[in-house]
C-alpha cells in the first residue's frame, strides 16, 4: 500500500484520574473512567501507527506519569512524534496543533482525537487521500461534534478559534465557519464518539471484540 501524504495528528489527553472522561466519570468513578480512557486512547494510537501515512504526531496534555496504563501509553508513543499542546482553550489548543502538527514535516495534517476508538488503519487512510485531493476534510460526529478534521495547510484550521467546542451543534458550526472562510469542505464518514455512558454501545459496536476499549467496557459492566 503506498504512502498518503498526510501526518495523522492525535490530540489527547493523558487518561488521569480525575481529569480524563469527567463525563463517564460522574456515572462509573475516576479510576474505572480513566481505564476506559486508555483503552481508547491505545486502540486509536494502534490504528494510526498502522495507518500507511508520512508522518504520525500526538498533541499531548496532561501528566502521562499520573495516566492509567503509563507505562503502556509511553511505549506505544515511541513510534510518534509527541508535542504539547498549547493555548487558552480546546479551540486555540486544536489549532495550535494543527500549526505545530504541519511544521513536522509539512505535509496536510488530518486531525482526530482519542474518543472513536473503532476507526482503523484503512479507515484513516482512506480520509488522507480524501485531503490529498480536498482543501478540507471534515467527519462529524452523531453527538453534533465532530471526530476528524483534515485541512491541506494550518491557516485553514484557524478559523476554529471561533467555534465553540464540546456543543451540541459544533461540527455544524465548524462546517460554517470553514465554508465561511471560502474552504471547500469534503465530508467524510460519520463516526459515534464516546463521553457519557450512554454512548459507549454505539461506539463498542464498531471496534473488534478483543479491542481494549471492548475488554475495558465489558469490564465495567458497560
Amino acid at each position: 500500500m503506498s504512502v498518503v501524504p498526510v501526518t495523522l495528528l492525535v490530540v489527547a489527553r493523558a487518561p488521569v484520574p480525575g481529569r480524563a472522561k469527567t463525563r463517564l466519570a460522574a456515572t462509573l468513578g475516576d479510576g474505572i473512567a480513566a481505564q476506559i480512557a486508555a483503552a481508547a486512547l491505545l486502540d486509536t494510537l494502534d490504528a494510526v501507527a498502522a495507518a500507511p501515512v508520512a508522518a504520525r504526531v500526538v498533541a499531548l496534555t496532561g501528566e502521562l506519569d499520573d495516566a492509567a496504563d503509563a507505562s503502556e501509553i509511553r511505549g506505544r508513543l515511541a513510534a510518534f512524534t509527541v508535542i504539547p499542546q498549547r493555548g487558552n482553550d480546546f479551540a486555540d489548543r486544536l489549532a495550535n496543533a494543527h500549526t505545530d502538527a504541519a511544521a513536522v514535516d509539512g505535509h496536510p495534517v488530518l486531525q482526530i482525537g482519542m474518543d472513536t476508538p473503532q476507526v482503523t488503519a484503512e479507515l484513516l487512510a482512506d480520509c488522507g487521500r480524501r485531503l490529498a485531493e480536498a482543501p478540507a476534510v471534515l467527519g462529524l460526529a452523531r453527538d453534533g461534534g465532530w471526530w476528524a478534521l483534515g485541512v491541506r495547510t494550518p491557516a485553514l484550521a484557524e478559523c476554529l478559534r471561533g467555534v465553540p467546542m464540546s456543543q451540541p451543534d459544533t461540527g455544524a458550526l465548524t462546517l460554517k465557519a470553514l465554508r465561511g472562510n471560502g474552504v471547500g469542505v469534503t465530508l467524510i464518514e460519520e463516526m459515534a464518539d464516546f463521553d457519557v455512558v450512554d454512548d459507549v454501545a454505539a461506539v463498542r459496536e464498531g471496534c473488534r471484540p478483543v479491542s481494549r476499549f471492548a475488554q475495558a467496557t465489558r469490564a465495567a459492566g458497560l
